[in-house]
């Protein structure tokens, strides 16, 4: 298709731009549990509010158990330093 490859480089410029390693700041825990029904609706809520809209400021840990400790899942959300 005509012009894909513009639109495509552009979107990905515009991505870097805004990546959270550009941008100083860090990352902070809101949601842990050990179902992944649970964490999918924790994360389509954080879309439906309007919390996190762009998915590069949203991060999803497995912290995997072994045999006394179940696996679990760690939502953390990009917070940008407010001096920045």
């Amino acid at each position: 298709m005509p012009g894909r490859r513009r639109r495509k480089q552009r979107q990905q410029r515009e991505g870097e731009r805004n990546r959270p390693d550009t941008v100083p700041g860090r990352w902070e825990p809101v949601f842990s549990t050990q179902e992944h029904a649970e964490l999918r609706e924790f994360v389509r809520r954080l879309h439906e509010e309007g919390t996190v809209t762009d998915p590069s400021r949203l991060r999803i840990d497995l912290f995997c158990g072994r045999h006394t400790h179940p696996s679990s899942y760690q939502v953390s959300v990009y917070v940008p330093d407010a001096s920045a």
